[in-house]
């Protein structure tokens, strides 16, 4: 017999380096994330200003890109964590999709008015992200304690909602100061996202390469792959569960859509709808993981859905002024601070080591394509019956699928953080 480790499990036996700490990669991947998010958001905050008043694009053409902005993504997170975990290249490949995201803002920088240049650009940001994803994750999986995933998943995403804020500060003041001119907003955010693959290489240590025995032994293709993870029932379980709370999961450009007609406030204050949500969401996340970590992650997570049908339920409610304001952006915090990286920290410990970015990949794929089948469904259902019943319908949907989630999770978990193989 032999024993292989995780670095983060031998962190693990030593409680003096383990208890209450995050440990430095996983710092330095927030630190990378948070750099990333100024450049990302930065792009983010203006698109649709430069293409409607810059450019002149029809809603069709702007309603078309935003969709592949948001749709590209989840079809490339399972080739990069299957890629990651081909040798254990989890830094090289989350490298790569940062790099790319990077040189991104480049392309947007030389196309122009041209609307298929705008487009490549924004499908090489979303390839990037969805490569990078996965290993990221498993990054931060297989450098923390197993006992302290969900802190250090809570660490790195509020970092990384750090750069959510900023950037689209940082955007609005370059705006300001160069009199609307985009290509400088395009330039700082090339140099900030170069600047986030520059602090990976340095600071992130990547996985050691396996063993000989191992290498000879590569797995199946990335969809067989995929096949032989959901075989295990508990992880299963957890996918099934990410995916049906997923198909209940109201997009929240159309929540905050409802605030804005509710409440009829000036559209120039609308971009700070997300702001609001994403500071209450930088504020809670390290809380969440910490109670995670402590009472259980099946507990935070399903309470996360449920502050998102408490928003579902203040928007059905005759209830109007500052309450309403307040009470939909809080629970889209809670929302989000509860179930982002608790849903990772979750689902870790299903995962072999070696299959980490893999298994991470399955479940974001599954969550995303089901959210996107969620955001169609309810936009049908406004277009046909109206905003009160396509309300009423994602909220019962929603109810459902707690009740649903909450009979599907495991409620203990088997880690695989040691494992062990027969030799002859």
């Amino acid at each position: 017999m032999y024993l292989a480790t995780t670095d983060a499990v031998a962190t693990a036996t030593d409680g003096r380096r383990s208890r209450g700490r995050v440990t430095g990669p996983v710092l330095a991947l927030g630190a990378v994330s948070l750099v990333t998010d100024i450049s990302s958001e930065m792009v983010t905050a203006v698109l649709p200003l430069y293409f409607v008043l810059g450019l002149g694009l029809s809603p069709l053409a702007f309603g078309f890109l935003d969709g592949l902005y948001n749709g590209v993504t989840a079809f490339v997170r399972l080739l990069g964590g299957y890629a990651a975990d081909r040798g254990g290249r989890h830094k090289l490949v989350a490298g790569s999709g940062y790099l790319l995201s990077a040189l991104s803002r480049l392309g947007l920088l030389l196309a122009g008015g041209a609307t298929a240049g705008i487009g490549a650009a924004i499908a090489a940001d979303r390839l990037g992200k969805g490569v990078r994803t996965a290993p990221r994750d498993a990054l931060i999986s297989l450098h923390s304690p197993p006992d302290q995933l969900g802190r250090a998943f809570g660490v790195h995403r509020a970092m990384d909602t750090t750069g959510a804020l900023l950037g689209p500060l940082a955007a609005f003041a370059l705006l300001w100061v160069t009199a609307d001119a985009y290509d400088a907003v395009f330039m700082v955010s090339f140099c900030c996202g170069l600047f986030g693959v520059l602090l990976l290489v340095a600071f992130v240590p990547g996985r050691e390469e396996p063993p000989p025995a191992r290498r000879r032994a590569r797995g199946p293709s990335a969809p067989r792959l995929a096949l032989a993870l959901l075989r295990h029932a508990a992880f299963r379980r957890v996918c099934g569960a990410a995916a049906l709370l997923g198909a209940a999961t109201v997009g929240d450009a159309f929540l905050y859509l409802l605030l804005q007609r509710r409440l009829d406030f000036a559209e120039s204050w609308f971009p700070l709808l997300p702001l609001g949500t994403a500071a209450v969401y930088l504020l809670l996340a390290v809380p969440a993981g910490r109670l995670a970590d402590r009472f259980g992650r099946r507990g935070p997570f399903l309470a996360g859905h449920a502050a998102l049908l408490v928003a579902y339920a203040l928007l059905l409610l005759p209830t109007g002024g500052r309450p309403l304001l307040v009470g939909v952006v809080l629970a889209l915090g809670v929302f989000y601070a509860a179930t982002d990286g608790v849903l990772m920290a979750l689902v870790a410990p299903f995962v072999p080591p070696d299959q980490r970015a893999s298994g991470m990949a399955v479940v974001q794929t599954g969550q995303a394509l089901s959210r996107l089948v969620a955001a169609a469904g309810f936009g049908a259902a406004w277009t046909l019956w109206g905003i009160g019943t396509a309300l009423t319908c994602a909220a019962l949907a929603l109810t459902a699928a707690i009740a649903g989630a909450a009979a599907l999770l495991p409620r203990a978990a088997e880690p695989h953080g040691t494992l062990r193989r027969r030799t002859t």
